[in-house]
């Protein structure tokens, strides 16, 4: 339909350039005219509609010929930058409005002064597209010297943050030091540094362990998806809740070392096997227990010590207490002051990946 729509528009076209042409020819030259002006009008039609049928038939050949003019155009403009084609335009009609500026006072020459017109069309028109494309970088070297001097700061800023994030391994958290509590915490001191990572696979562990029928995991996970949002809402630190998953294998603290180890990540846990496991396989572990030993006050052999005797010791006559971080102290002899508040002389400390164990001994 539009095919048809466009040989009658080409046919349409014909006829008029065929009717205003020969018109025009009759009005300039007078012998043409055959009789009355009746005649001539025939005979305007009847060239008109000649040319009307040559449009007709010529239209596929016509837009076959302006398909491949206009990709060989497409394909020359292609080779030149969007940038170019749009100033060198600009060039030309700025040179262009010049030209017709100085060519009412270059037509008042006799004889030559419209080809000194139609050169000055030329040339200026040929001026002006060279200055503007020789101006283009200076142009685009003033925007970027002013986008420079005004962000250089801010953009030093974001590399150096950038090269930053990227030498800090990202930290994999399990599902115990989640449930834990403690990540937060450390979080907002800002001690633990890059992006968290959290399985999607120990995400389903937490909802099966918040659905349980037992009261107490319930709560541990419950617990452990609260610590999860404030994490992700309200500290200044990147989550990323990642569905890598491992099919071939089973277990969640194995599937854990081995993201971790895809990732070149560190796992984050307070789980003492999980420790010993990722040591074995070389997995780099982050142990909140050990953080937590680190930081606590330490106690010197010889050091005396006020606590209150809470319960009887695995050896006999031993006594257990714990001072307020929880740390175990046990009370050799101590079993005869049980709930008694009691002074005692530090004897020797134990330092292990689960906690710090005091022994001490009654002061008489």
């Amino acid at each position: 339909m539009i095919k048809k729509l466009v040989r009658i528009l080409f046919a349409l076209i014909g006829f008029a350039v065929g009717f205003t042409t020969y018109s025009a020819l009759l009005n300039i030259f007078e012998p043409m005219k055959f009789g009355s002006n009746t005649n001539g009008l025939i005979s305007s039609i009847i060239f008109g509609v000649i040319l009307a049928i040559i449009g007709y038939f010529m239209q596929p050949w016509v837009s076959r010929k302006s398909n491949d003019i206009g990709k060989v155009l497409d394909k020359e403009l292609a080779k030149y930058p969007q940038v170019d084609i749009l100033l060198a335009s600009i060039g030309v009609i700025a040179g262009f409005v010049v030209a017709y500026l100085l060519s009412d006072l270059v037509n008042k020459i006799p004889v030559v002064g419209s080809i000194i017109s139609l050169l000055l069309y030329l040339i200026l028109g040929y001026v002006g597209m060279r200055i503007a494309l020789k101006s283009k970088n200076d142009i685009f070297n003033i925007k970027k010297l002013t986008k420079i001097s005004t962000s250089l700061k801010d953009r030093e800023k974001e590399g150096k943050k950038e090269k930053a994030k990227a030498g800090i391994p990202p930290k994999v958290l399990d599902t115990s030091v989640i449930i834990d509590g403690r990540i937060a915490d450390i979080c907002k001191t800002g001690f633990i540094e890059g992006k968290l990572i959290i399985p999607a696979f120990v995400l389903a562990e937490l909802r099966h362990i918040a659905d349980s029928s037992d009261d107490l995991k319930r709560v541990r996970g419950r617990r452990g998806l609260d610590i999860l949002n404030m994490i992700q809402s309200e500290l200044d630190i990147e989550v990323e809740i990642t569905e890598r998953d491992f099919d071939d294998i089973s277990e969640v603290d194995l599937k854990l070392l081995k993201l971790a180890q895809v990732l070149n990540g560190k796992v984050v846990t307070n789980d003492f096997n999980l420790n010993k496991v990722a040591q074995f396989q070389g997995v780099p572990v982050l142990n909140i227990n050990e953080l937590a030993n680190a930081v606590k006050p330490v106690v010197i052999p010889g050091e005396d010590m006020i606590v209150q005797v809470v319960k009887d010791g695995k050896e006999s006559g031993q006594g257990i207490a714990y001072l307020d971080d929880g740390t175990m102290i046990v009370v050799d002899g101590g079993r005869k002051y049980m709930t008694q508040t009691i002074k005692v002389l530090v004897t020797s400390v134990l330092q292990t990946p689960a906690g710090r164990m005091i022994f001490a001994k009654p002061k008489n």
